[in-house]
């Protein structure tokens, strides 16, 4: 098989799980259950796994690995970015039986940006070498940034982008259910126009959350493989499987306090590879234990040494 046949049946197969995921599973709106979620879960890195030993079949074993590291590198970050969500969804108060259909929109957007800027990233790297080293300390920047962030000091109302859309669509005072827009008169006697609901404004917040974080995450990617195939499909599948993970998470994300120390580390390590790539570079095998070992060692600390602020 191609590599541009293979690019085609993996996006084939992705919009037809999400239409499956939306017309079947999710036609109504309802509280996603922590059971249900887990189930999805384990549904999408089930999918994943499967799609790495296509690789493996089709581009051997580097390839493969390559592939895993860098979906276990967006899969994790993307736990960062659940930290955000909650804020975001209780700051609005969304209620559970809508948190799925902004999730599921707010991905299909996330796709589409992500598939733009990996392209450009991959047309970066081909042509300035040198934009590697730029990715590299960018990412230890980040690491180190994000170990000194706190999300309690996150603002969801001071977001310029919250102002932009105020200013530029009309907001209704209250959620419609599920709906974005509607269509109705302002006032007695008017014609009707469209409004966005609050929800249609989370949609947004949401977006824009997660343009912030594919900033690092992409270039973390490009630091274990320069295929952009191998970038652009570890990515994707990390993408599905955020809103499961989010819902099985949602309720004990903040117990895992020392994981967002461990993702910082995580970005930092990747930062050092890339910058040392043209001297040293590390085997994809190595990379790999080590991400999954910082991961792993800071949600076992997490869960031997509570937070006080949770006890």
């Amino acid at each position: 098989m191609s590599r541009m046949a293979l690019l085609i049946a993996f996006n084939a197969g992705v919009l037809a799980v999400l239409a499956i995921d939306l017309g079947v599973f999710n036609k109504k709106a309802h509280k996603i259950t922590v059971k249900e979620a887990a189930i999805w879960t384990s549904v999408w890195i089930t999918l994943s796994l499967a799609f790495a030993g296509v690789i493996l079949r089709l581009q051997g074993r580097q390839a493969a690995l390559e592939f895993v590291t860098g979906y276990l590198i967006e899969y994790s970050l993307s736990i960062d970015n659940i930290f955000v969500i909650v804020l975001i969804f209780s700051y609005f108060r969304i209620a559970e039986k809508h948190q799925h259909r902004v999730l599921f929109w707010g991905i299909i957007g996330a796709l589409l940006m992500r598939g733009s800027m990996i392209a450009a990233g991959a047309f970066l790297i081909q042509r300035f070498h040198w934009v590697i080293y730029v990715f590299g300390a960018f990412l230890i920047f980040t690491g180190i940034r994000m170990a000194m962030q706190d999300e309690a000091d996150i603002e969801p109302e001071s977001n310029p982008v919250l102002r932009l859309v105020r200013r530029l669509v009309p907001v209704t005072q209250d959620f419609r259910d599920q709906s974005f827009f509607i269509r109705e008169p302002a006032n007695r006697g008017q014609s009707a126009r469209v409004f966005a609901t609050p929800l249609f404004v989370v949609l947004v917040l949401v977006e824009t959350t997660d343009l912030i974080f594919a900033v690092d995450s992409i270039p973390a990617i490009f630091a274990v493989t320069r295929d952009p195939l191998l970038v652009y499909t570890s990515n994707v599948c990390a993408i599905l499987g955020l809103r499961s993970l989010f819902f099985m998470l949602a309720g004990v994300i903040h117990k895992f306090h020392y994981l967002k120390l461990g993702l910082a580390v995580v970005l930092t390590f990747v930062g050092v590879k890339m910058l040392l790539g043209s001297v040293y570079e590390i085997p994809i095998l190595v990379s790999l234990l080590v991400i999954a070992v910082i991961l792993a060692v800071s949600v076992v600390v997490s869960v031997a040494f509570p937070s006080k602020r949770l006890a």
